[in-house]
């Protein structure tokens, strides 16, 4: 009988098996190996503009994985004509 008593959950339960909260959703574990491949992307893709910028390669890698630091300060620093170690030394 759809909308009747059949449709109130019983104690202790909060959704039908249909519901989303039924789903399969992802473990902790799951979830962490998920957030540490986007993190692991957004690194490469930070360690790549600022090589694209001028910076060395290691140099570029470190601040990279430094979330710390402004990616948009550091390409400003060089596309300023700030010098290399200056500007190192200013973003660490």
């Amino acid at each position: 009988m759809p909308g009747g008593l059949a449709e109130i959950p019983r104690q202790g339960e909060n959704r039908r098996r249909g519901s989303p909260e039924y789903r399969r959703t992802m473990a902790a574990a799951e979830l962490r190996v998920v957030n540490d491949s986007e993190m692991e992307r957004v690194e490469h893709w930070r360690a790549e503009e600022l090589i694209r910028a001028g910076y060395d390669p290691t140099d570029a890698i470190a601040l990279a994985a430094r979330h710390d630091i402004d990616l948009h300060r550091a390409i400003e620093l060089i596309s300023l004509g700030c010098p290399y170690e200056l500007a190192i030394e200013i973003l660490i």
